[in-house]
């Protein structure tokens, strides 16, 4: 392998913030944050849905309200967003 153009391959903790739940993987991904772990820091993310939150193996149906997401996608592109120059 090629010195230097590989990212850093660490350990960092991803955070299930509707589940409460966290997890200590290896990753390349890059985060600002940090948590402490056992006694050590690590970088964290957080991310809205895992495994211990997915509907699939929770087998629990959740309601996730996307009508901001659908508003906010529509006034964006309304008016002359496409119109011509």
């Amino acid at each position: 392998m090629k010195e230097g153009i590989h990212p850093e391959y660490r350990p960092v903790v991803f955070q299930d913030v509707s589940a409460d739940y966290t997890m200590l993987t290896r990753s390349t991904i890059k985060t600002k944050d940090t948590i402490t772990l056992d006694g050590q820091e690590y970088p964290l993310v957080k991310v809205d849905i895992s495994s211990e939150s997915h509907p699939f193996f929770t087998g629990k149906q959740k309601f996730v309200d996307a009508a901001g997401r659908v508003e906010k996608f529509q006034k964006k592109f309304q008016g002359n967003y496409f119109g011509k120059k």
